[in-house]
């Protein structure tokens, strides 16, 4: 069983910066896809961004695009997220997700396609 813990969310004002970090643990998800995904209050789940295990390119949803930056150390089986240029509509519940093989590219952005959820970190964007 794979679990996956996020960390670094919390209250920032607009402009400013975050970095999100989510560590797995159960099983080495080096060849796996992993991603990011938000949901703010009474909105769905939407996808942000994603490291395409071994394919190893970033997907970006173009909300975020040129913000957001994704990377990955595998030796240490961890993930992060460095986010500048906060905008109050970037206010969610943020996860880490997770699948069990490296998906194909038209699968990446949606969420049932990911098997492994951490429990989520808020952040919070506002003045």
């Amino acid at each position: 069983q794979v679990q996956l813990v996020e960390s670094g969310g919390g209250l920032v004002q607009p402009g400013g910066s975050l970095r999100l970090s989510c560590a797995a643990s159960g099983r080495p998800l080096g060849s796996y896809t992993m991603g990011w995904f938000r949901q703010a209050p009474g909105k769905e789940r939407e996808f942000v961004a994603v490291f395409r295990g071994s394919y190893g390119n970033t997907i970006y949803s173009d909300s975020v695009k040129g913000r957001f930056t994704i990377s990955r150390d595998n030796s240490k089986n961890t993930m992060s997220m460095q986010m500048n240029s906060l905008k109050p509509e970037d206010t969610a519940l943020y996860y880490c997700a997770a699948a069990r093989s490296s998906l194909i590219l038209s699968e990446t952005r949606r969420s049932g396609a990911y098997a492994y959820w951490g429990q989520g970190t808020q952040v919070t964007v506002s003045s």
